[in-house]
């Protein structure tokens, strides 16, 4: 974060200061809400949580090398006392973001914000510093917790937005108010929690409502493909962008294919010119996401070259997404198994069989959460995508949602024992262990909550103790 005194952080966030012999002492810190990352110079922010209260740590954290904790008691160490210690987080966020100057960069939707986050941070940071977004958060805290790791060299500010109903996003452009804001879909994933895609679009498009007019540099950029996100347009005065395969769009690709290898490979087309570009990416929905950042890209100033370059070296920052690891036997282990979506869990399984040409391919897939009355017709449909794809084998795993996946692959006219049902991971682990040969391509999947990331992790320890091979 900048440097600034406890006297002044005490003013921005409304608080009072207790037991600080110094007020002008500087945090030239992280700020933290982790009691383990304290150290000299940080605050440390004490939230109340369910199971743990961060005001038990303050003595630790004092020790550790903080300068103060904001906190909403007096904690017996240096503290700036608050009523409400998140609303104090994000107004130091707002105070941070308007003396830095960077340009902030705000995008969301419903698939791919991540993935896309992390493309356009590495493109725009092989321009000038760049400040982002960690993994996914992008909620009320980690928002403004990411804001305030910017300092005085940072140019660009790349923050992802997350929604679980009306206002979230208005909430969070309040906090970090952003110049260019990106909408890249409206899917199914939450739609449980909204009620409906017409209700999501209407949480994504605060972000765009956000945006200053186009006459004072804001720019909107919006997926031309998608009908939800293209109306958009209408609620916003900034300007807009378009990215896309429409022919309306600013931003495209033409002559898309994957490689042997399952990475995608295009010619990008923008207003500055035309260049070729190869992914490091796996799937052919990195594309869309591509021309996201190159839309961004371009309205920063970077040619298309410049972009086409970066994108082509781009590669996933963050853990658990299309992480792809060739094992010392030849089996290939493709972890997806951070979150799923009916959209992420279909553009997964193309990869797979696009990676998989002339080799086994198995989808070990879980529940899809939070899709309410879809829920049946959203993992019936993929476990049909399975068998379209001619996928070797589909390993459902868990209760109810992993038994309407296998459902969906046995209506689709399929398949004897190319699918089953298994009830936990560890069921997974087992039959995976005593089937795959060298040369299969394995695909894990599930949304969070299922914990599938386990049997890829126990995978990857089997093929580097060697069990498989010895087989």
């Amino acid at each position: 974060m900048i440097a600034l005194s406890l006297a002044e952080i005490a003013e921005v966030v409304g608080g009072q200061t207790h037991d600080i012999p110094d007020p002008s002492v500087l945090v030239t810190g992280e700020v933290v809400r982790d009691s383990r990352e304290a150290g000299p110079g940080s605050l440390f922010v004490a939230f109340v949580g369910e199971r743990v209260d961060g005001h038990d740590f303050a003595a630790q954290v004092a020790e550790a090398g903080a300068v103060a904790v904001l906190a909403s008691r007096p904690v017996g160490v240096p503290a700036i006392v608050v009523e409400d210690v998140q609303a104090a987080l994000g107004a130091l966020a707002r105070h941070v973001v308007a003396r830095l100057g960077a340009t902030l960069v705000a995008l969301t939707g419903s698939a791919g914000k991540t993935s896309t986050k992390d493309l356009v941070a590495q493109v725009l940071g092989s321009k000038a510093p760049t400040v982002f977004t960690p993994g996914s958060l992008n909620n009320e805290i980690g928002l403004p917790l990411t804001a305030l790791t910017a300092t005085e060299d940072t140019r660009f500010l790349v923050l992802e937005m997350g929604a679980r109903g009306i206002g979230h996003i208005r909430y969070l452009t309040g906090l970090t108010p952003p110049r260019i804001g990106l909408v890249l879909n409206v899917g199914s994933a939450h739609i449980g929690e909204f009620g409906g895609r017409e209700q999501i679009a209407q949480a994504k498009g605060e972000l765009v409502e956000s945006l200053p007019p186009a006459e004072e540099g804001g720019v909107a950029i919006l997926n031309a493909d998608d009908p939800y996100v293209r109306a958009m347009a209408s609620r916003t005065k900034a300007k807009v962008i378009l990215f896309g395969e429409s022919g309306e769009a600013d931003v495209s690709a033409e002559n898309v294919r994957l490689t042997d290898s399952g990475q995608p490979s295009f010619r990008l087309h923008a207003p500055s010119g035309a260049s070729d570009v190869t992914m490091r990416l796996y799937g052919e929905h990195h594309v869309s996401n591509a021309l996201a950042a190159a839309a961004v890209a371009h309205e920063l100033g970077m040619s298309a070259d410049e972009i086409a370059r970066a994108l082509s070296e781009a590669g996933s920052l963050s853990r658990w997404r299309m992480e792809v690891t060739e094992r010392p036997d030849g089996v290939t282990v493709v972890n997806d198994a951070y979150n799923a979506n009916p959209e992420s869990m279909k553009a997964a399984l193309r990869a797979l069989a696009a990676m998989g040409k002339g080799r086994r391919t198995w989808a070990v897939l879980g529940k899809m959460a939070e899709l309410g009355d879809e829920a049946l017709a959203e993992h019936d449909a993929v476990g049909r995508l399975a068998v379209r794809l001619n996928v070797s084998k589909l390993v459902a795993v868990g209760g109810r949602e992993a038994a309407w996946l296998q459902l969906g692959a046995y209506n689709e006219g399929s398949w004897g024992e190319e699918s089953v049902h298994v009830s936990d991971a560890q069921a997974a682990v087992d039959l995976l262990r005593s089937e795959l040969r060298p040369g299969d391509v394995v695909l894990v999947k599930a949304s969070r909550s299922v914990g599938l990331e386990s049997v890829a992790q126990a995978l990857l320890e089997t093929g580097a103790e060697g069990e498989v091979a010895a087989r």
